[in-house]
């Protein structure tokens, strides 16, 4: 007997063509018409809605072509997108001797969201025909025998014509976006053609162009003017030079220019003990004349309207009313000033004086550069030129006091105190780890052979430019040490004593390393310099020039012809091939290269620039010590438990872990160590993909299982000697400097 095997449902398994199929709903092909049972629509589809055989459904919206873009649907990727096409329509006019048909022209606006259609036409003017929305937004359908379909993007074109409701639209032109449009996807345009003019517009445009009213009548619109320009208003200083007459001066004027109604108001800037009266106004608001003051003229010989006469109406309500002079005879002509006669630099006429245009403000600057794109805007000053400064002398000094005391005792009747910038000594002051005082390690030159080694720290104090001068004391040096010199400002060297002007005093910017400073007649040569002043300097390179290390390398590029000969000398420097020289060296071979155009400032600054990097990090024996003796105070001893969570946690079975992870699971198991402690351990166990071996990690915390020696304390007593004087600055800035970084920024040599 055969047993019938069930075949899995799996693709290529079963024939049945409606497996995974939801829909099975029918289309409604019969209806009533009439009353009528018929067939209504063959075009719809078959179950489900798919398709008949040989069966071709005309789509419904427009299709666009799918580019790059996102696939949004139509309503949001064409939101506010519209194709705008101009078209007219010859409307037919019956029963008109003058006239058989019309020009209308419409706008037809075509919606890409939705594809609706909207038709407006433009108002015009005295048309008589009623205007503005043609046809409401809607889809349109075709015309028949396609009136089950509905109008979309590729039937519009230009140079054709389109059917809405019987009625026939010419389409002759578009704007650029819908060209642009309808180009990208692929319709060919037709070139646009010229909107036939209105027989009927231009017989009446004609007509009133050849009509002249009977009664001449001027109109003066300056409603629209007012509407437009109101509180809008230029402002000019202005110069009004008058010293050339008697007891006349120079006056700074202000100008006014109402954009409204074309008024001019000048107003004085009357400065202070002038001896002048204060007056409101220079010149009242009225309109300028160009070529004023223009004489005397008669009441009513200025006037906007030339009246020829006036009559009374010969009905029962009597009118009075007049008539206006068309060639106005008689009428004066008067020129007034207008905002294009206005600019800067300009001289204009103010009833007789000459008044010069220097600046204006920003509204006025704006204004012109609309209006008539102008962009040279140069101001001219308006102050007097300053009168010649008198020289005043001064006695000599005493010799009694300082010198500024003395110098305040000449100036006045009552002496006054000397002010000292406080401003500058609240700024510089010390505070914090700030101190604002350049120390300086020097030597004194001199030919006694006792004085030759003696060494002195000398400190720069930037909130008052005081100097002073401090000998470290040296066991059985002969010399007792302390105060060399208290703090004072230090005159330069080659000054008169007693003289009239104050004296010059040694500035920050004269001292650097490797300078000479004459310190009230003794000769100091700087050799180093502290940490802090060394970053002071270089932060503040502008006015220490000899700490800019772009200048710095500067030197250093013109000897580029020796590039290879450097690098070798160099090369040989570095016998163990560490990439690195010690400071000594590199101080002799730079020398040697420039040929003495380095000086010892600029080495020490390329030198910090290029130091080696050193390290500053902890020791791990002395973390995973001070991790032990944190544990043994808190007696944990949960490290088994660690490691099975963290073997829970490795799915991969690396026997590592992110660094996330372990620190997570430290901070849950309150394991007792401080988050900067935690830290350092585990940046110092962790690779370069920050993954942590969890085993060896916890193993070295295991302080029962793998102890280490307890940390000793450190002797205060212990003098360290290798490279730090105490009290005094280090007598190598740096270690080490990476030589081949040096050479690779300033001649572009790689490491071979």
């Amino acid at each position: 007997m055969l047993r019938v095997m069930n075949l899995p449902l799996l693709p290529g398994n079963s024939f049945n063509r409606n497996v995974g199929k939801e829909k099975f709903h029918k289309s409604q092909h019969w209806g009533f018409c009439n009353n009528v049972r018929m067939l209504v629509s063959d075009d719809k589809p078959g179950i489900g809605g798919e398709l008949l055989l040989g069966q071709k459904m005309k789509p419904k919206y427009s299709a666009y072509p799918k580019g790059a873009g996102t696939d949004a649907p139509s309503w949001v990727a064409f939101d506010k997108q519209v194709l705008s096409f101009d078209a007219y329509l010859e409307d037919e006019v019956p029963d008109k001797s003058r006239e058989n048909y019309r020009i209308r022209r419409y706008k037809i606006y075509f919606y890409l969201e939705d594809d609706t259609i909207q038709v407006n036409e433009p108002e015009l003017k005295n048309s008589g025909l009623p205007q503005g929305t043609f046809i409401r937004r809607h889809r349109i359908s075709l015309p028949p025998p396609d009136e089950d379909q509905f109008y979309m993007v590729h039937h519009f074109n230009i140079n054709i014509d389109i059917v809405f409701y019987g009625r026939t639209f010419k389409i002759y032109d578009c704007d650029t976006f819908t060209k642009n449009f309808l180009k990208k996807i692929g319709v060919k345009l037709n070139p646009p053609r010229q909107c036939p003019e209105d027989p009927y517009m231009k017989a009446r445009r004609e007509a009133l162009d050849y009509m002249e009213p009977l009664r001449p009548y001027e109109s003066f619109d300056t409603l629209k003017q007012f509407l437009e320009y109101d509180g809008k208003v230029l402002r000019f200083f202005c110069l009004w030079d008058d010293s050339a007459s008697l007891f006349g001066d120079r006056r700074e004027l202000v100008l006014h220019y109402f954009l409204s109604d074309d008024t001019v108001e000048i107003k004085e800037l009357i400065p202070y003990n002038s001896g002048r009266d204060a007056m409101s106004l220079f010149l009242r608001r009225s309109k300028l004349p160009k070529y004023g003051p223009p004489g005397i003229y008669q009441p009513g010989q200025i006037t906007d309207r030339a009246v020829l006469n006036v009559y009374s109406g010969l009905l029962e309500k009597r009118v009075d009313s007049y008539l206006l002079d068309k060639y106005k005879l008689g009428k004066v002509d008067q020129e007034f000033y207008k905002d294009s006669d206005l600019s800067i630099g300009a001289t204009i006429n103010v009833w007789g004086r000459k008044v010069l245009l220097c600046d204006c403000d920003e509204f006025t600057k704006s204004y012109y550069k609309t209006k008539y794109g102008i962009e040279n805007f140069t101001s001219i000053s308006c102050k007097a030129p300053p009168p010649p400064k008198i020289e005043r002398k001064f006695p000599p000094y005493t010799g009694f006091g300082s010198e500024e005391d003395s110098l305040r005792s000449c100036i006045g009747l009552v002496p006054t105190p000397h002010k000292r910038n406080f401003k500058k000594i609240a700024e510089k002051d010390s505070y914090g780890n700030i101190s604002n005082i350049l120390r300086f390690f020097a030597k004194l030159i001199t030919d006694k052979c006792a004085d030759v080694d003696r060494m002195f720290v000398i400190s720069y104090f930037l909130s008052d430019d005081t100097i002073s001068v401090f000998e470290p004391i040296e066991r059985n040096s002969g010399f007792t040490g302390g105060m060399f010199l208290k703090r004072i400002r230090v005159k330069r060297p080659g000054q008169e004593v007693f003289k009239s002007e104050l004296s010059e005093y040694i500035t920050v910017e004269e001292l650097y390393i490797g300078a000479r400073v004459n310190v009230n007649g003794y000769l100091f040569h700087l050799l180093n310099a502290d940490e802090y002043t060394l970053s002071y300097m270089e932060k503040n390179s502008d006015k220490f020039p000899l700490s800019n290390i772009e200048l710095a390398l500067q030197k250093l590029k013109e000897v580029e012809s020796k590039s290879r000969e450097i690098k070798q000398v160099f090369t040989a420097a570095d016998c163990r091939h560490t990439k690195v020289v010690d400071f000594n060296t590199f101080r002799d071979l730079m020398m040697s290269i420039t040929v003495g155009k380095l000086t010892d400032h600029e080495v020490i600054t390329i030198a910090r620039h290029y130091r080696a990097p050193e390290d500053t990090g902890p020791d791990v024996n002395v973390l995973i010590a001070l991790a032990h003796e944190q544990l043994k105070k808190n007696t944990f001893e949960n490290f088994d438990r660690l490691l099975f969570h963290c073997v829970y946690l490795d799915r991969k079975k690396k026997n590592t872990l992110p660094r996330k992870d372990v620190e997570r699971l430290c901070k849950s198991s309150r394991l007792p160590l401080n988050d900067d402690l935690l830290g350092s351990l585990l940046s110092s166990f962790e690779d370069n993909e920050r993954q942590i071996n969890y085993e060896s990690f916890f193993s070295a915390l295991n302080w029962r299982m793998n102890p280490v020696p307890e940390l000793e304390a450190t002797s205060w007593t212990k003098e360290k000697c290798e490279d730090v004087w105490l009290g005094m600055p280090s007598p190598i800035p740096v270690k080490y400097i990476s030589y081949l970084t040096l050479l690779k920024d300033v001649f572009g040599l790689e490491e071979e």
